[in-house]
């Protein structure tokens, strides 16, 4: 999750006291929350009782006189990279006192009072699961009131996540991005102020292996086959045409299992697909179509005169990846991440072991770059937590002196209709390469050095290709 302050602004006080400068948090280039050095500071001094001053990043000093505007300027970039440094620390990051001091601003920036409202969620197959809430509820909270809601058991919430898209035109979805601790999905649906941004309830692992835990549930297999049958139909699991054939027979025989067998067989089953942009691989301003998912990064591109064509880049073999943005963002720190931002240019790059001790950089240009480094990000985590043994599956959170509001009426998940006849439009891609394939998993040093360290996710699922694979 990119955090940044690209700009202050200088505002009245309250009951028309002195002014103040207010510093706008965004995240992933939307503003957040908006709030004054005393605030930063007053967090500052709570996490540094709780967990020592060793542990924190410097803090930007107190002043005994008014800032110069240059000094405005210096304590808005050190406060930045304070916000930052506590984001990516995994201690500071996960803690209920930074994740809840966001949520407090964020509350106080929209200005919405605390009451109980209808939020609308979506599934993948664009079914409307309506649910009361608190506008001051967290993520988590919502996940499990949708939960709720559909009777998915409390031990496999922690197999989906809530995300907030924009809806197209055409009625498909783009993933702006995964909902998270520290922010509360209503007011941040609500504070875009546009009806094409929705948030939409999706599966959160990649690993297939993990379909056979929500399986076993009625609830959740109706979950996985809904989204299951919805990438089909949007073209994002490539299929030929006798494959097809095969799943639509299973839909009409309403075997389901089978169906999400056969489908997790399937080229870029469980994928998440990003909109049309611009990587310079194989070579510089080359449209592509970049996919997520099962340990890789796929772009599908066509060179004039060829067909089209697919590129996979592991996750084990990317050294390293950082997220940029070329051009500053626009001031005032209020407009949406929507058409109206265009002039952003975000960039993820990533370094690549293309084959033995050669590695080279990829930049793929993006507004959905952040997005995608957040997909890098948890293929990672999952593959550590595997090599370790350890499980995602994740058991209610008990909350302390208080309960879950359980819904008095479930919704069912709605069956889609049948598969329609293949997109003939479509066409079968070609590998680029055949040696871009999984490695083994082992810890790496420090990150490459022509990248500062406080932007580059350094990747612990990296491994060397061994001579073997070349």
């Amino acid at each position: 999750m990119h955090f940044s302050i690209p700009e202050t602004e200088s505002r009245s006080g309250d009951s028309g006291g002195s002014a103040y400068v207010a510093y706008n948090i965004h995240v992933n280039g939307v503003l957040h929350c908006r709030v004054r050095y005393s605030q930063l500071l007053g967090l500052h001094e709570q996490l540094r009782k709780e967990y020592g001053a060793n542990v924190l990043p410097a803090f930007p000093p107190k002043k005994l006189f008014s800032l110069t505007p240059a000094e405005v300027e210096q304590r808005r970039e050190q406060l930045e990279k304070y916000m930052q440094a506590v984001r990516q620390d995994p201690l500071l990051g996960s803690s209920e006192t930074f994740n809840s001091f966001l949520r407090r601003a964020q509350q106080e920036t929209q200005q919405v009072p605390t009451e109980e409202v209808s939020l609308e969620v979506l599934l993948s197959n664009g079914q409307k699961v309506l649910v009361n809430v608190l506008t001051s509820d967290q993520t988590e909270d919502v996940l499990e009131a949708v939960a709720a809601k559909l009777d998915l058991p409390d031990d496999l919430i922690g197999y989906f996540s809530l995300f907030l898209v924009r809806e197209k035109e055409d009625g498909t979805f783009s993933f702006v991005r995964k909902l998270q601790e520290f922010e509360l999905p209503y007011v941040s649906v609500t504070s875009l102020r546009s009806q094409e941004y929705k948030i939409v309830l999706r599966k959160s692992y990649w690993d297939s292996a993990y379909d056979d835990d929500v399986m076993e549930n009625r609830v959740g297999l109706n979950l996985l086959y809904a989204q299951t049958v919805s990438d089909i139909e949007r073209g994002w699991i490539l299929v030929t045409k006798e494959q097809h054939r095969q799943l639509k027979s299973l839909q009409e025989k309403v075997s389901k299992k089978e169906f999400l067998r056969l489908a997790q067989t399937l080229r870029h089953y469980g994928y998440l697909r990003f909109d049309a942009c611009v990587a310079d691989f194989p070579e510089k301003d080359c449209p592509v179509v970049v996919s997520a998912g099962n340990s890789e990064l796929s772009l599908q591109l066509r060179l004039p005169g060829q067909q089209l064509r697919e590129g996979s880049f592991r996750v084990t073999r990317m050294r390293c990846w950082r997220v940029t943005s070329s051009v500053p963002l626009p001031s005032g720190g209020t407009s949406s991440p929507g058409r109206g931002r265009g002039e952003v240019r975000l960039e993820l790059a990533f370094e690549y072991l293309m084959s033995k001790d050669r590695l080279q950089w990829v930049t793929i240009t993006s507004p959905q770059a952040i997005m995608m480094s957040i997909c890098l990000q948890s293929m990672v985590d999952e593959l550590m937590v595997k090599k370790s043994g350890g499980s995602i599956r994740k058991m209610l959170r008990r909350r302390v002196g208080g309960t879950l509001r359980r819904s008095d009426s479930q919704q069912a998940v709605k069956s889609p209709p049948l598969l329609e006849s293949p997109d003939a439009s479509r066409e079968p891609t070609v590998k680029l390469s055949s040696k871009l394939s999984a490695v083994s998993l082992r810890g790496i040093g420090s990150p490459s050095t022509d990248a500062s360290a406080s932007d580059v996710h350094g990747n612990f699922a990296f491994e060397g290709i061994g001579d073997e694979d070349l």
